[in-house]
């Protein structure tokens, strides 16, 4: 794949965008994991995360399986995807995705996000770049976490109603420990490798940015989303861990009867050996 480098530093913006003066913003989600060590496919703009210029646009690879591929045409994306693909790990079979829109701002003193989500900013720094594509993979992470637990909820919904209507547990644990699991994944992926609630190392170095990074996290609902995320991941876990305590419970009763018939049996035998040996 050919990849024409550009001055390093400077501010992304392709030909075809200059003249509109908006960026488009594409995050998609490959899989579990990217390795992004020793790869090469432009010049280096940032190390953590690791983004790279290509042409006249900008990738930015996490870690957690999102890239954001930003003011690159759709067969610069397609091109680049396909590089990765090789470094994905636990690669998806259906792609999640998010976009946006950058436009320079017309107040130079104000950066907002503009109704319909188009996000108004004073230039395109590589600093500004880098949040909103930070940003908008996090928000891509966290729309498949939530589908996720959407869909062990829907697992949970047949053993909750079973026990409200019948007093019945599900036969087996089985079930209940995939529920577990599931969301102990959810848990460590949210915890582990996303760092939701983190702040994005350019504000270490550029403070001045935190403002802009505020209305980014707001026009996303990252916080509130991450702490729904953790409410239900929360109820999940009490839900699907009295659920094996009542089938615990359950199969100790039976356990229970059956060393009483056991012991009822052997007294049985007992007294009937001794009535036989009295005759």
């Amino acid at each position: 794949m050919n990849m024409d480098q550009l001055t390093p530093g400077k501010p992304v913006v392709s030909g075809q965008t200059a003249a509109a003066s908006v960026l488009r913003i594409r995050a998609v989600m490959l899989g579990d994991r990217i390795n992004p060590s020793a790869l090469e496919i432009g010049t280096l703009v940032s190390s953590t995360p690791v983004a790279f210029r290509i042409h006249a646009g900008l990738a930015v690879v996490f870690r957690y399986g999102v890239v954001v591929l930003i003011g690159l045409s759709p067969s610069e994306e397609t091109a680049l995807i396909e590089t990765l693909i090789p470094r994905v790990i636990g690669e998806l079979t259906s792609c999640e995705e998010d976009s946006a829109q950058a436009q320079l701002c017309n107040d130079q003193s104000a950066e907002v996000i503009l109704p319909g989500g188009r996000i108004c900013l004073r230039n395109f720094s590589d600093d500004r770049l880098l949040l909103i594509a930070d940003t908008l993979a996090k928000s891509t992470a966290l729309e498949r976490d939530e589908r996720r637990v959407a869909a062990v909820f829907d697992v949970i919904e047949p053993f909750a109603r079973e026990l409200a209507e019948r007093g019945r547990t599900p036969r087996g644990r089985k079930g209940i420990l995939q529920l577990i699991g599931n969301a102990l994944l959810v848990e460590q992926r949210v915890a582990g490798r996303i760092a939701i609630a983190e702040k994005p190392d350019a504000l270490w170095e550029k403070p001045e940015l935190e403002r802009l990074y505020a209305r980014l996290k707001d026009e996303y609902e990252l916080k509130e989303r991450l702490e729904m995320l953790e409410r239900k991941l929360s109820a999940i876990s009490g839900t699907a861990n009295a659920l094996t305590d009542i089938i615990d419970t359950r199969r100790s009763l039976r356990l229970e009867w059956v060393i009483v018939v056991l012991i009822v049996m052997e007294v049985a035998i007992g007294c009937f050996q001794i009535i036989a040996a009295g005759h």
